[in-house]
C-alpha cells in the first residue's frame, strides 16, 4: 500500500516523560503506534528519529513497545528504550503491575455511575472486532473493567474507566455490549463519526514502578483539543 505523504514528527510537547530507560509519549487519536500493512509511519520510527536526532546516537536507535493503543484511540504509550527496560515493562504489564486509566465519553449520561464489567470475549481476527461470548466459546478469554462517571452534559457521560485485564478492543466491546457506544466509534454500535475519524477514548494515566530506578511513576495526558472533550473535562473536579 502507499505511505502517508505526511512524515510523522514527534512533537516535543507530548513527550509526557523521558529518562533513560523509558518514554511516555501522549499519542494523537490516527496515529499508528507500531508499522502495520498501510505502509504509514509509526510512532515507533519516529520516535527513534526523535531519540537519535536528539541525543546525537549513531547507529540504530533501541525503542521497545510493551504495549499499544489502537489507531483511532488517543492517550499515553509507553516505550523502553533500553532492553533491561523493555523485558522488565512487558512482565509488568503481564502480571498487572502496571494500573491503566482511560477516558472515555460514551452516547448518553447513566443510571448507574459506577460498575465492574466482567465477560467473556473472542477477538475475531478478519473483522479486527472482539464480541462478548459465554465462558465455554473457543477463544473466550475472561475481560473485566471498573468504570465511573466523572461528568456528563446533556447527550453524553464521561467516564474513567480502570482495566483489570488487557483485551483485544476490551473497552470499546464491554461497554457497547452494556448499551454504552464511545462517541465516534461505529465499529461497535455508535451511530456517527467523529469528524477526525477518532474515538473518544484516551489512555488518562499510568501509575507503575519504574522498571529500574524503582520509584513510583504516576503519568497523566491531556485530553484533545476538542469542544466536547473540553466541556465534560471542565465539570471533572
Amino acid at each position: 500500500m502507499k505511505k502517508s505523504a505526511t512524515k510523522l514528527r514527534v512533537d516535543p510537547s507530548r513527550v509526557i516523560f523521558e529518562d533513560n530507560h523509558i518514554l511516555a509519549y501522549n499519542k494523537k487519536a490516527g496515529e499508528l503506534v507500531q508499522g502495520d500493512i498501510t505502509g504509514d509511519d509509526s510512532l515507533l520510527e519516529a520516535l527513534k528519529s526523535y531519540i537519535k536526532e536528539k541525543y546525537q546516537k549513531p547507529g540504530n536507535v533501541f525503542l521497545g513497545l510493551p504495549h499499544r493503543l489502537d489507531r483511532p484511540t488517543s492517550g499515553l504509550v509507553l516505550f523502553a528504550r533500553t532492553s533491561k527496560a523493555l523485558s522488565r515493562l512487558n512482565a509488568m504489564f503481564q502480571s498487572k503491575e502496571i494500573n491503566k486509566i482511560y477516558w472515555a465519553i460514551v452516547n448518553k449520561p447513566l443510571k448507574l455511575k459506577s460498575a465492574t464489567l466482567k465477560d467473556y470475549l473472542r477477538k475475531n481476527q478478519e473483522k479486527n472486532k472482539s464480541f462478548v461470548v459465554t465462558e465455554k466459546d473457543k477463544g473466550a478469554k475472561l475481560a473485566v473493567l471498573n468504570y465511573h462517571q466523572i461528568a456528563e452534559i446533556d447527550r453524553y457521560a464521561l467516564l474513567e474507566v480502570e482495566l483489570e485485564t488487557g483485551r483485544h478492543h476490551q473497552i470499546r466491546a464491554q461497554l457497547a455490549r452494556k448499551e454504552m457506544s464511545i462517541r465516534g466509534d461505529l465499529k461497535y454500535g455508535y451511530p456517527r463519526s467523529n469528524d477526525d475519524g477518532s474515538i473518544s477514548l484516551h489512555a488518562r494515566a499510568l501509575d507503575f514502578i519504574h522498571p529500574v530506578s524503582k520509584e513510583a511513576v504516576k503519568l497523566q495526558a491531556p485530553v484533545p483539543e476538542e469542544k466536547v472533550w473540553k466541556l465534560l473535562v471542565a465539570q471533572v473536579v
